[in-house]
């Protein structure tokens, strides 16, 4: 191993990775200067006492960055507007939360002058290339180091084990150590019994979810709310106007006590295998649906099923960490134009896990009542007019069927 490396820059939550990271380049790296820098995207009371617990573990000094605002105003919110998903399931709770926390470190390992960037990111996991991609785009030339990689640790059972030895306090214990990610997005659940796709998530389990409940759970009569957007960003809940924290937080509290959000999926990680994962994203999943209908009446026919194409790819450049990349980029630029009609309320009927449509306004709305009626339009439309239109469109189809009767005969 290098012994060059005098001060490290670690990505630091203080969960059991992290935790024993601080020792171990200490101990690897000739007692280099540890520097722990937490970006706080709404972890909540895990970031309780951490400055404690990384210096009794041996850092210098711990920077906690509020990261909230930036997290949603500039991740989630514009892959909320491009609609993107990872297979058409996952909402990307922690795929966009990695580009911006390690945004913040690389200021902050340049500021220091620091010789390298570490992360406690495991060599089978996407989170180690959406780390490692944005630190090569603002900090090329800075030495990464990656313990998974390279220590003699090879499961979670012998990093407990390490902790234990150097006597570092861990707030889980061998039966319920799930590999757990969150933020003010969502809450992942990974490891112990979900990894064989035979066993049911035990959603009614006490203390398993943690921003909410299940629909089992959840109450016997629905509750409405109304969403404004302007330009496909939400800006007010029952007409109570909030910024992107609020809004988020009370989208939570709504959607976690109604059981909405809940998705359990087997997909593909960019490293090539397959991981089975449970999401919790209850604010996040009123968001998609509340955005998504207010687009059915204010997009056109074509920029809407192309949009839709855009939304696929944009979901996988967002899970490959490709965040700051010239096609996300570029990508975004286009859903922008594509909002700046995307303005209007949208009122929802939430319900035991499921969130409907109880009503859409939009000055915008390409939707007309008096063309679409089944009542008398006042000859807003002529329906004679579909018959030419029937024969031209069909064309190729009669043409086609005309040279196979030919052939036959």
């Amino acid at each position: 191993m290098e012994k060059k490396i005098k001060k490290v820059v670690l990505a630091y939550s203080g969960g059991l990775d992290t935790s024993i990271i601080i020792p171990w380049l200490k101990e690897n790296y000739d007692n280099c200067e540890v520097i722990a820098v937490s970006g706080d995207v709404g972890q909540g009371t895990e970031l309780e006492g951490l400055e404690e617990k990384a210096k009794k573990t041996g850092a210098s000094k711990l920077y906690v960055l509020d990261l909230k605002k930036e997290f949603i105003e500039d991740y989630i919110f514009p892959t909320v507007q491009a609609g993107a998903k990872y297979e058409d399931m996952y909402l990307l709770g922690t795929s966009f939360a990695r580009p911006v926390i390690a945004k913040a470190i690389v200021d902050i390992a340049k500021k220091e002058g620091a010789d390298a960037i570490c992360h406690g990111c495991t060599g089978k996991g996407n989170d180690q290339v959406r780390f490692e991609l944005t630190i090569k785009a603002f900090a090329p030339e800075m030495k990464i180091i990656a313990p998974w990689r390279i220590w003699d640790l090879k499961s979670r059972e012998e990093e407990i084990e390490y902790a234990e030895a150097h006597q570092i306090p861990l707030k889980i214990s061998r039966e319920t150590n799930y590999s757990k990610d969150k933020n003010l997005w969502h809450l992942s659940h990974e490891g112990l019994d979900l990894e064989d796709p035979a066993n049911e998530p035990q959603y009614e389990k006490p203390g398993f979810l943690e921003l909410g409940v299940s629909p089992v759970q959840a109450p016997d009569k629905p509750t409405y709310i109304t969403i404004h957007f302007e330009k496909g960003i939400p800006t007010a809940v029952d007409g109570k106007a909030m910024g992107a924290v609020e809004l988020m937080e009370t989208l939570n509290k709504v959607g976690g006590e109604n059981g909405v959000g809940l998705v359990d999926m087997v997909e593909n990680r960019l490293v090539g295998m397959k991981s089975r994962g449970v999401y919790e994203t209850p604010g996040g999943s009123i968001l998609y649906a509340a955005h998504q209908m207010l687009e059915m009446i204010c997009l056109d026919k074509q920029t809407q099923h192309f949009k839709q194409h855009v939304a696929i790819k944009f979901g996988e450049l967002v899970y490959d960490g490709l965040w700051f990349t010239p096609l996300r980029e570029a990508l975004s630029a286009f859903v922008s134009e594509t909002q700046k009609t995307v303005t209007g309320d949208v009122k929802l009927r939430i319900y035991k896990g499921n969130v409907t449509n109880a009503g859409m306004t939009s000055p915008y709305s390409l939707y007309s009542e008096n063309i679409a009626t089944f009542d008398d339009d006042g000859g807003a439309y002529s329906q004679k007019d579909s018959e030419g239109f029937i024969n031209l469109f069909g064309l190729p189809v009669k043409v086609r069927a005309m040279l196979a009767q030919h052939k036959l005969k």
